[in-house]
């Protein structure tokens, strides 16, 4: 009888340690530059938040929470991120690391671009395989996009299935890109979870910023009075969805609040991948943009609201989406020990408290891969270590240097400065790149020097410094799937 008192008492004391743990809200934008919100990313970079879009939901929750700097999406296009951030591992580990069709040989481009499978693997253990085997209830909406059959196949009690891009465009005011409906979705599966008194896991895979023309009407007449042009043009259409999109966060947050789950709830906002980011003429910026590992194309917008987390605080610790998967496994209790081979980032949690820490991962410096055509920059890497960023042009061997703390723009190359600890860094690149068995561009057989490439898509090369008139969120070289 005594023994199994004791039983009971030991599964009662489980429950409510369980009952403890906290609640999680990942919520995703997509194609939202790093200053393409009217939240500064920088305390000392004027030019680090929109002056045009209006995102004051997102305002008020780096007001209660924190700010990270310099935050990265693990890949500079949308479906590597995805895979990454279900599974803990870099895009290049993945063998994932582009999301539009890659240029043909036809294209009389120098070299091949690797063949990607993309799909879901269906061994890979995702954060809601390990979350739904630790006892809690676990929700997708929104864009997918990693194939598989979807979150139901991959460790999700609910969510909206297999679906990619096309599904935005289904939906236009009053509810543009089923922003609204993906939010009341998940104001209902946090009802249902507090009923049945179990802790939460949901991401929110938004939509927007694609489908700009969905936005609301009263958004697109807004910007279009602003910026001086037609509701038509794209420019305005990302701007208002950009603020429908606030919209949406706002309705979640808020039923957060209202369901009393606040003090026991994390919130986190980012962006999967950058989309450039000028801060306007002489004003500065990020360099590159979508499909380039250049500051614009990866560095993303990354707030945090939680229990312990100080409000209107800041993080200039460097961290990247695939840090998410250990630090979410952490919060849930999991033993660190028992988390899927290969996992490449490393918990967080110890930044949450001021700010400052350093995030243990299996590797001290982190990669960026991206052996595609896209940016105009060809296939290239970069590599980040301490204060420098390396970057390797696989077309010619070039490598440039930046100190990146001081240089975010990435205006002042110090490769011919620093040679030696250039070369350093190319051998510890080339060492990570043949670790995870990364994918490369090959030397294209019919490249002919005579003939013109293909021409690529209208987009922005990196590292010249150039800078937009407005610092509008903006996607470059679009192609299906991105």
């Amino acid at each position: 009888m005594r023994n199994g008192l004791l039983i009971l008492l030991f599964l009662v004391s489980s429950v409510a340690s369980a009952d403890e743990r906290p609640n999680i809200i990942f919520m995703m934008s997509d194609d939202q530059a790093w200053n393409g919100l009217s939240v500064a990313m920088h305390p000392n970079i004027p030019w680090s938040k929109s002056s045009v879009v209006d995102t004051p939901n997102l305002e008020r929750l780096a007001l209660q929470g924190m700010r990270f700097s310099a935050a990265y999406a693990p890949a500079s296009v949308c479906s590597p991120t995805r895979i990454s951030l279900q599974t803990g591992r870099s895009p290049a580990a993945m063998h994932w690391t582009k999301a539009a069709p890659n240029v043909t040989a036809s294209g009389n481009f120098k070299m091949l671009a690797p063949r990607l499978v993309k799909q879901i693997n269906a061994n890979s253990v995702t954060i809601g395989e390990r979350l739904q085997s630790a006892g809690y209830a676990t929700a997708h909406y929104g864009k997918w996009h990693i194939n598989g059959g979807g979150p139901s196949k991959h460790g999700y009690d609910d969510g909206d299935g297999d679906i990619g891009n096309e599904y935005a465009q289904r939906y236009a005011d009053p509810n543009p890109v089923d922003i609204f409906g993906m939010a009341k979705r998940a104001a209902g599966f946090m009802e249902k979870s507090k009923r049945e008194n179990k802790p939460f896991f949901i991401q929110m895979s938004w939509h927007a910023l694609h489908s700009p023309g969905n936005a609301m009407k009263s958004s697109l007449a807004k910007y279009a009075k602003r910026m001086g042009g037609a509701a038509a043009d794209k420019r305005i259409g990302f701007a208002a969805i950009a603020e429908d999109l606030d919209s949406g966060v706002g309705m979640v947050v808020d039923a957060v609040d209202r369901l009393g789950l606040a003090d026991n709830t994390y919130v986190i906002y980012m962006s999967d991948n950058g989309s450039g980011g000028a801060g306007g003429k002489r004003r500065g910026g990020l360099s590159g943009g979508k499909g380039s590992v250049w500051e614009g194309g990866i560095r993303s917008p990354l707030i945090i609201r939680g229990p312990k987390v100080p409000a209107n605080s800041w993080c200039h610790e460097r961290v990247v989406g695939y840090d998410f998967y250990p630090t979410f496994c952490g919060w849930a209790g999991l033993d660190p020990s028992r988390l899927p081979s290969g996992i490449e980032g490393g918990c967080i949690d110890s930044l949450l408290d001021d700010g400052k820490g350093v995030v243990e991962r299996p590797r001290e410096e982190l990669v960026f891969h991206f052996p595609h055509y896209q940016s105009g920059d060809g296939p290239h890497s970069a590599l980040f270590l301490g204060q420098f960023k390396l970057m390797k042009f696989y077309e010619t061997g070039r490598l440039a240097l930046f100190n990146i703390n001081a240089d975010i723009s990435e205006q002042n190359d110090l490769v011919n400065q620093r040679p030696e600890q250039a070369k350093a860094l190319e051998e510890r690149l080339e060492g990570y790149l043949k670790e995870v068995q990364a994918q490369f561009a090959i030397p294209n057989p019919q490249y002919d020097s005579s003939r013109p490439q293909a021409e690529l898509k209208k987009g922005k090369k990196g590292g010249k410094g150039r800078s937009r008139k407005n610092n509008y969120p903006r996607r470059t070289l679009r192609g299906p799937g991105g």
